[in-house]
């Protein structure tokens, strides 16, 4: 049996679940999501509509993998338009900066041009100085990808450790060859 899958996800105050067929839409203070589930699961509502309920149609292997997943992606968006999901950013580097500009994320982070990213509609990215970047939105998949496509522009090095990384992310320095 599923664990995750089982437990029904609880709709907070301010969140509005709705089902018709095998879309389900979620709608809070910060957006509006769809979610279109697979036939291998069945999605509902419950009797006070509290909560909804994630069954599957029968036992077989890929029933039960998508059972969970959809559990989850419907609580990511209960999460997702009532407290919105967030990612921080850190650019390391002598030089290094990022700025938003309209629609853009600009940055040097050290070739010989700028590089230049096109925010996602949905996305808000501000830069509260010129070496952090805050992505922010009620998409946790929207968000995170942006997040993985920006920090994959520079990438964090192992000797000197700079680059683009997560806010709180550890990077292992390597000694170089004067520590031998």
């Amino acid at each position: 049996m599923s664990r995750i899958g089982n437990k029904p996800v609880p709709i907070v105050d301010g969140v509005k679940v709705s089902i018709k067929g095998r879309v389900v839409t979620v709608e809070g203070p910060l957006g509006k999501l769809d979610y279109e589930h697979r036939e291998e699961v069945t999605v509902a509502l419950d009797d006070e509509g509290k909560q909804v309920v994630v069954t599957r149609e029968s036992d077989e292997r890929s029933a039960r993998a998508f059972h969970g997943l959809t559990r989850s992606l419907i609580a990511n968006m209960i999460q997702g338009v009532k407290e919105g999901y967030e990612k921080r950013l850190e650019i390391v580097g002598v030089g290094y900066v990022g700025a938003v500009q309209g629609q853009e994320l600009s940055l040097r982070v050290g070739y010989a041009n700028e590089l230049r990213k096109k925010i996602p509609t949905g996305l808000d990215v501000t830069c509260p100085d010129q070496t952090h970047v805050v992505v922010k939105g009620c998409n946790k998949q929207m968000v995170g990808q942006f997040a993985a496509e920006v920090r994959a522009l520079r990438k964090p090095e192992p000797y000197k450790g700079k680059g683009i990384r997560y806010q709180d992310e550890h990077i292992k320095l390597k000694p170089g060859k004067a520590a031998t």
